[in-house]
């Protein structure tokens, strides 16, 4: 025997929560003769099926506007989700946003070779898996000997460096980077900001400014 769930209840915990994001939902959901004005619940195997006819419907987006943008061009109807979550672009977590514009916009511009310096074992482990699959990443430990050589290689090789000061990083590692000559400056950014949301945020501003 089946067992009915209150229809706005169940809306909520997909994060369709706010009234004008729940009142289309549950138009679409009339529409698709799933439920009718007025009714409260909704048995189990109808909300199945519903799952599926708002997941088919709507692109769930929070309120970021680089996560609108890729609502708007899914081809699905973008429909606001509150907590943010439920968003099914950055999941509500704001490295994941930045990791996720970061990957676009390299593809915009053509970027393809990355170099990080600095870092965490854990940030550095967290960037090759979530960058390393759409970009040619190259991470290095700034708390070990950098040869010059290796440094000049790895300036020569990339598109953009992002040196990352506020972190694990010593003097000796970064300055074969910072120091490199003029050759290199023009993609060489030096991040002063602690957070993964932060090194990425100033790598695209740099990237804009020099396009």
């Amino acid at each position: 025997m089946s067992t009915d769930r209150d229809i706005d209840g169940w809306l909520s915990e997909r994060g369709i929560s706010l009234p004008d994001a729940k009142q289309r939902a549950r138009v679409v959901l009339e529409e698709a003769g799933l439920t009718r004005p007025g009714k409260a619940r909704m048995s189990e195997p109808k909300l199945l099926k519903a799952a599926e006819v708002l997941d088919g419907r709507f692109f769930p987006v929070c309120s970021d506007g680089a996560c609108v943008k890729v609502a708007q061009a899914s081809g699905r109807e973008p429909l606001r989700v509150e907590p943010r979550s439920h968003c099914a672009r950055c999941g509500g977590s704001a490295n994941h946003r930045a990791e996720v514009a970061f990957v676009e916009t390299c593809h915009r511009l053509g970027v393809s070779k990355v170099v990080v310096v600095g870092g965490s074992p854990a940030v550095r482990e967290e960037l090759e898996s979530k960058l390393g699959p759409h970009i040619d990443l190259r991470m290095v430990d700034g708390t070990e000997r950098r040869t010059s050589d290796r440094a000049r290689s790895d300036l020569e090789w990339a598109d953009l460096v992002l040196v990352w000061g506020a972190t694990e990083l010593h003097h000796k590692v970064s300055g074969h980077y910072t120091h490199g000559g003029p050759a290199y400056s023009r993609k060489v950014v030096h991040v002063v900001r602690r957070g993964v949301a932060a090194l990425l945020e100033e790598g695209m501003t740099h990237l804009e400014r020099a396009r």
